[in-house]
């Protein structure tokens, strides 16, 4: 039977009313005030012409308005696209027009950076505060209708085209459901924080969604930067279940151990998990010795909504591995050929009520990763008793901090600079972020350009994360024998080199 989130949400929502519900700066608010937000919310997008099929983008960072136009917009059978305005303009143009929204909601701050442009390509912009209320508008009405999909997520495709990943609300409701019955010390009570932005599947499902649909509270915070924000929720809300990725407790952690942090931050969480990125090993050794308590990690991808797999409790953690699967998953190891095997490793592909159908509009993007109902990770792994081993990756994505970076898409920037001839962008690692861009390029001939003139050129095209931290100038490039530039030669030098 199909689940409503508005239905599971406004339940909760209306057990014990003077409950809290979320911290925002400095102060607690109940689930009455999140409601009457809700309310207001739903008529204004009522009054406005906005129903059933539609979609609502917002561009406005972590705030409590972000979570009450979601439920807004579900009352009304509508769907909520929240999107990256740091992703860069033309892709975030490319994703809106795959997207056709009836409206985009933004911040005064994102609507200064970026509402000129938007309204100039004919988007119905409105600027709203972070408790609301949200303006009446005229929004734009599309042909195309989602009223079975919750929330699209969108990221540039692995060849710089948009891609949108569309999620029904059983596809949410069933990943929330698994993760609760995963990490079984969550309870009604707890306390989220909710730093991951919210255009992040991690931060919209785990620390958003999640404890609205098991009666739990959540401090929110617009965002990692700067970590003042991070740290006084943590401290004045007494935050317990802090989900993030291995950026935000590299630092943190860091920051504890030179001093620069109080010692004792972490000393009213019960759960420290991280996800979206490989954690590096000596991080379970650095979170023991400094906040007495380690980092479990789980696993997931957008089109999975998002978890797929969690070590379940500290006394089960297995460090290394990102635990079991999720109940409701099955899964199949394949050769990179699409082949069975019967080894314990290989490409990780997955089918459950998790999964999303496919890409938004994209009938040839579904075609490559899914076939009857299985979806391809991409991802190399190896299952040990259950547990799962990320090994590699079989796609060429570099995740700094968390965040995906498609190579095509800096190539696509590069090449466009008249001193380029040919460039390859691959994942540098990285202490902190995981892994950072750096680019090989071939000049044109007898250019004459520096390094700095060339990041400086992607500073002013790509979002910050996108940019390579690093350009090294090459005369060739390693060749396979059908004269394919070889990646993986190029990613393994930069390893050795560490």
């Amino acid at each position: 039977m199909s689940v409503r989130l508005e239905a599971v949400i406004d339940a909760k929502l209306a057990e014990n009313k003077d409950a809290r519900c979320f911290w925002w700066n400095g102060e607690w608010y109940s689930k009455a005030d999140f409601s009457r937000l809700a309310d207001e919310c739903e008529a204004s997008l009522r009054a406005s012409g906005f129903g059933r099929g539609q979609r609502l983008c917002v561009l406005m960072q972590n705030c409590p308005l972000v979570a009450a136009l979601s439920l807004a917009a579900w009352r009304l059978g509508g769907t909520l696209s929240p999107l990256n305005v740091k992703s860069g303009m033309p892709s975030l143009l490319g994703t809106l027009a795959l997207i056709e929204p009836f409206a985009v909601a933004t911040s005064d701050a994102i609507r200064e950076e970026a509402g000129t442009v938007l309204q100039e390509k004919g988007f119905v912009c409105v600027t709203c505060s972070p408790m609301g209320p949200l303006p009446e508008l005229k929004g734009r009405t599309s042909s195309i209708e989602t009223p079975d999909t919750a929330v699209i997520f969108a990221t540039s495709g692995t060849t710089g085209l948009p891609k949108a990943v569309p999620l029904s609300h059983d596809n949410l409701y069933d990943n929330c459901v698994g993760i609760r019955e995963a990490l079984r010390s969550l309870e009604p009570g707890d306390i989220f924080l909710a730093v991951l932005p919210n255009f992040h599947s991690f931060g919209y499902t785990v620390c958003t969604l999640l404890p609205l649909t098991m009666d739990a509270a959540q401090a929110v915070v617009p965002g990692f930067l700067p970590p003042q924000q991070t740290i006084k929720a943590i401290r004045e809300a007494k935050a317990n279940i802090l989900f993030a990725v291995p950026a935000i407790f590299s630092y943190l952690l860091s920051a504890m151990e030179r001093g620069s942090l109080p010692k004792d931050l972490f000393d009213s969480a019960k759960l420290l998990v991280t996800g979206g990125d490989r954690l590096g090993a000596n991080m379970h050794d650095l979170a023991k010795r400094v906040a007495g308590k380690d980092i479990m990690e789980g696993y997931g991808l957008t089109e999975t909504s998002p978890v797929v797999a969690v070590n379940r409790s500290y006394e089960e953690h297995r460090p290394g591995t990102v635990g079991p699967f999720l109940r409701g998953y099955e899964w199949r190891l394949l050769t990179e050929k699409g082949e069975k095997t019967d080894k314990d490793e290989g490409v990780l592909w997955l089918r459950g009520p998790s999964v999303t159908e496919g890409y938004f509009r994209a009938p040839e993007m579904t075609a490559e990763r899914f076939d009857e109902g299985w979806f391809n990770t991409g991802d190399y792994v190896r299952v040990e008793d259950g547990y799962i081993r990320i090994l590699d990756r079989v796609t060429d994505i570099i995740i700094v901090g968390g965040f995906n970076v498609y190579p095509q898409e800096v190539e696509l920037v590069l090449h466009a600079h008249p001193a380029v001839k040919t460039a390859i962008v691959v994942g540098m690692p990285h202490p902190v972020n995981g892994e950072v861009p750096k680019a090989f390029i071939q000049k044109t001939d007898e250019a004459e350009v520096t390094e700095l003139e060339i990041v400086k050129y992607c500073k002013e095209q790509l979002a910050h994360f996108k940019v390579p931290r690093k350009i090294e100038f090459v005369d060739d490039f390693p060749l396979s024998g059908t004269g394919k530039i070889l990646r993986r030669v190029l990613r393994e030098r930069e390893k050795e080199r560490k």
